[in-house]
């Protein structure tokens, strides 16, 4: 028993030593208050690999990482502290071999997406053709179509918005995503497809593979980002960085603290940074490492789109 205990206290010890040494990192969220429909976070003792595995799980856990994403920095600060020389509070698992990524780079992946460009600049997500049509005018780099039918099953109205804006972006410099709809993204011959968690479930990646389209796939922290990984996508989007009241999040927003720490992760990825990104907090978000911000009101809820995208562009300049 005594010596247990003694086991239990050295954890604790390497636990409040990780907490103390990101305190100013901006990692920390409120932790979630627990019921019997929420219970809190099952600390597996039993099969953690060591003292740093269940130390650092627990420290994550106290920082307001929901329980996948402190299980996977559990491991990682294993993983780092067997392959750097030890364990050190101050630092943060920061590599891919830290989080058992995959170790091929995407022209040894046979299953790898097409590549898109490393640096996809200014994103705007716009509801329908109308709107893609005028980013492509106002010569945005990326564009996304996210259209939401009333009726999700009157596909005419989808075929035809995707169709629309595939012809407004032909012959232009502006790359075309379109969320969700993979079917008819391939049909029309789009750029590419965004995908969020939910959606990879259902999607046939081989079919969008096979017909040479890009994928965009979303993630929310440590464990998406690593389970998107397997797929070798062509881009990574990371968020909510910040509240948005545009879909129904999970998770919290992450915060410029995480975000930063995740592009230094997935540094090997094109990266979008996304969620309630404004002009206010452009410029600090694209300091953070990554190739592309996403932004939806900045320019749809602005009086001058075509402005609003001229002064965001010039705020993401580092």
């Amino acid at each position: 028993m005594a010596s247990k205990l003694s086991s239990m206290s050295l954890v604790r010890d390497l636990a409040d030593q990780i907490i103390a040494a990101h305190s100013k990192d901006d990692l920390c969220l409120p932790i979630p208050s627990y019921s019997i429909i929420s219970p809190p976070p099952k600390i597996d003792n039993e099969h953690a690999s060591d003292h740093y595995e269940l130390a650092a799980t627990i420290a994550a856990i106290q920082m307001g990482f929901i329980e996948r994403d402190a299980k996977v920095l559990g491991k990682a600060w294993s993983r780092m502290a067997h392959q750097d020389g030890g364990f050190n509070p101050s630092h943060w698992p920061s590599r891919p071999e830290h989080f058992d990524l995959l170790p091929w780079t995407r022209s040894m992946n046979p299953e790898a997406f097409l590549e898109c460009p490393k640096h996809l600049g200014l994103y705007a997500i716009m509801p329908d053709a109308d709107w893609v049509k005028r980013m492509v005018e106002a010569e945005l780099p990326t564009v996304q179509l996210r259209f939401k039918p009333t009726d999700p099953k009157n596909y005419g109205e989808i075929k035809k918005q995707i169709a629309q804006s595939v012809e407004a972006a032909a012959g232009s410099n502006t790359l075309l995503f379109i969320n969700d709809f993979w079917q008819e993204a391939i049909e029309a011959g789009a750029y590419g497809v965004h995908l969020g968690q939910e959606d990879m479930e259902l999607a046939d990646l081989e079919a969008i593979r096979a017909a040479g389209l890009r994928l965009g796939l979303s993630t929310h922290g440590y464990a998406e980002m690593v389970y998107a990984d397997r797929f070798c996508p062509s881009y990574i989007a990371m968020g909510a960085v910040f509240p948005t009241q545009l879909k129904q999040m999970e998770t919290a927003p992450q915060g410029l603290g995480r975000l930063y720490k995740y592009t230094q992760l997935m540094d090997h990825y094109p990266l979008v940074a996304i969620g309630g990104i404004d002009e206010s907090s452009i410029h600090a978000v694209a300091q953070s490492g990554v190739g592309s911000v996403a932004v939806v009101r900045a320019i749809s809820g602005s009086s001058d789109p075509k402005a609003a995208v001229k002064r965001l562009q010039e705020l993401m300049k580092t």
